[in-house]
Formats: C-alpha cells, sequence, structure tokens
C-alpha cells in the first residue's frame, strides 16, 4: 500500500488553514471534475485524488491522525526506510481491513452548498483509495447510485434551503420618492421586482424565495436587492430631509416675492421676505422623502438662498444701481462723521 500526500494532492502547505484547504479543493473539483472532462480518465482520476484528500484533512479529527501518521511515515523514511511500515497502528479497525468504521462523505448536498448551490452532478465512482479506507474505514468499491457520496457509501439526503443570492440595483432618488419596479434576470427566471418608496443607498429588498433552488425538497432562497441610489441634480438627501440650494437675483431679495420651487411632490410657491440675505434657510415641512418603514409620513424641504445677478442688466439699470451706490455711500460717510 502506498501513502498518499495529502497535501500536495492539493497543492497547500501542511499548516493550510481550512479556508486555504477548501479554496484549493473547489479549484481543482472545478477543473478536473468527470461532468467538465467527459471520457477523460487522467481528469477524473486527479478529481478522485483530491475528493479524498479534502476528506481527510478539511476534517480536524481526520487530518489529527493524518497528520501524526505523516510525521511518523516520514522519520521512518529518514531513517533509511528498511522493511515494511508498520501500517497496523493506524488502521481505522485493527485486524479488520478496511471495511471498518464508515466515514464521512461528500453528498452531493454538499457538493451544492459548496459550489454555489448548482452543484455537480454524476460523482459517484470506485470509492476511496485501500490508505484512505485503512486510515478512516469506510470505503471502496461500490458503484455509483442515488444517494451515495463520493466514495459510493450510503448516505442521507437532508433538506436544506438553497443558497441566497444578491443583485445591485441603481434607482434615481425621485424613483425612491414614488417607488418604481425593476425586472431582474436570474438564470432563465425573470421577476418584477416592487423598490418600495424611501429606499437608501444600502437597503436590501428582500424577495422571498427567487433565490437557489432548494435542495431534496427544501425551500429556495432569497434574492435580495442591493439599493444605489444616484446622485441628484438639484436635492441632497440628508437622512428623509432633502437639501437645496435656492438662487435668486438681488431684487427680488430686496424688494421680495415668490419663488416657484420644485419638488417631487409638485411645484411649492415660497414667499421671500423682502431683506433676505444670501444664506438664509426656508423649511418646507413634509417635502422630503418618504419614511422606508413609514412611508406616509415624509421629511422637510430645506431650500438656502443664494443671490445671483439677474440675466440681461441693461445700461439703464447698471446706470442706476450706481446712482443708488453712490447716494448710499454718501449717505455712509454722512453717517461716519
Amino acid at each position: 500500500m502506498d501513502f498518499k500526500d495529502y497535501y500536495v494532492s492539493l497543492g497547500v502547505a501542511p499548516d493550510a488553514d481550512e479556508k486555504t484547504i477548501k479554496k484549493a479543493f473547489q479549484k481543482l473539483a472545478k477543473k478536473y471534475h468527470p461532468d467538465v472532462n467527459p471520457g477523460d480518465k487522467a481528469a477524473e482520476a486527479k478529481f478522485k485524488d483530491a475528493t479524498e484528500a479534502y476528506q481527510a484533512i478539511s476534517d480536524p479529527e481526520k487530518r489529527r491522525k493524518y497528520d501524526e501518521l505523516r510525521q511518523d511515515y516520514q522519520q521512518w523514511k529518514s531513517r533509511g526506510g528498511r522493511g515494511d511500515y508498520n501500517w497496523d497502528r493506524w488502521q481505522s479497525n485493527p485486524g479488520g481491513g478496511g471495511g471498518g468504521t464508515q466515514t464521512h462523505t461528500m453528498s452531493p448536498e454538499d457538493f451544492a452548498e459548496m459550489f454555489g448551490g448548482s452543484g455537480f452532478g454524476g460523482f459517484g465512482g470506485e470509492g476511496y483509495s485501500d490508505f484512505f479506507s485503512t486510515l478512516f474505514g469506510g470505503g471502496g468499491g461500490q458503484g455509483r447510485g442515488q444517494g451515495r457520496g463520493c466514495s459510493g457509501g450510503s448516505t442521507v439526503r437532508h433538506a436544506r434551503a438553497g443558497q441566497d443570492h444578491e443583485v445591485e440595483v441603481q434607482v434615481t432618488l425621485e424613483e425612491t420618492y414614488h417607488g418604481t419596479t425593476r425586472v431582474i434576470r436570474t438564470g432563465e427566471k425573470q421577476i418584477e421586482a416592487k423598490i418600495p418608496k424611501g429606499v437608501r443607498t444600502g437597503s436590501k429588498v428582500r424577495l422571498t424565495g427567487q433565490g437557489g433552488p432548494g435542495i431534496s425538497g427544501g425551500s429556495s432562497g432569497n434574492l435580495y436587492l442591493n439599493v444605489i441610489v444616484s446622485p441628484h441634480a438639484l436635492f441632497i438627501r440628508d437622512g428623509d430631509d432633502l437639501r437645496a440650494d435656492l438662487p435668486i437675483d438681488f431684487y427680488r431679495a430686496v424688494l421680495g416675492g415668490e419663488v416657484s420651487i420644485h419638488t417631487f411632490g409638485g411645484e411649492v410657491l415660497l414667499k421671500i421676505p423682502p431683506l433676505s440675505q444670501s444664506g438664509r434657510k426656508f423649511r418646507l415641512r413634509g417635502k422630503g422623502m418618504p419614511n422606508l418603514e413609514q412611508p406616509l409620513q415624509h421629511g422637510d424641504l430645506f431650500a438656502e438662498l443664494s443671490i445671483v445677478l439677474p440675466e440681461g442688466i441693461s445700461e439703464q439699470e447698471i446706470t442706476t444701481l450706481r446712482e443708488l451706490a453712490n447716494q448710499r455711500g454718501t449717505t455712509e460717510e454722512l453717517k461716519g462723521q
């Protein structure tokens, strides 16, 4: 019986952690699986070696026993490896050969969970090597069959829920005010998903039962929509409140008047008092965003004045303003005396 170096089979270091071992096995299994390489005996052999190695060193108890054997075997080899190595002390069922205690095998459900819900079909085969069976029991030689694991040994299929899936969805700020829908394609399915009012960047919309299919009668997973709200040209969102600049010309700032403000709920007339300074803020209650949990409740809209020059100002206006400025300057000088 030949010794098998399972770390070499997976291409990992002897001190590799569980995550590294699992990742290495997934890579090899996807590359050499018989479904991907039909009729390729060499690929099938590599797949079986990788599967056996993963079974041995992914389980802490098996790995501990294997590491002890590996160290003892290497020491025996370093001393010259004379005679036959004594395998008896490592047998799972001493004196009973390799057909002793059954070891856990990877079922189709295990594969489906490891490989993103799809799994691999048809991975039965001829069982584990004599080395593995001697060390851990269970065993080889059984053919492929319904409800069998990688070694061909019988397994019990347990119902498992399908995997949850996530999809990124981008919406506009106005769409989040009114609520909207998106058509989501997952595999061959097409789903019209409702995006509720008040969602924000980072919100997750759950579509129950629209994820991966369940295994052995288990329920389907969920589909989560990760929402990203695009920046708006006029409004900045602050929780459920909105903030916006409100440009007005200096005539309206001095004399006062009404300004029409576009909100997501429609046009609103805002009264500007005379002598309003730039930077003054106005609060429009209930004109902000709907609350996600209580969509009938809205935040507020805060509009901040910014004074701008009127377009198309005439020479006559400039002359008049200059006269007013001179008069104001004279008045200021008189006040200073």
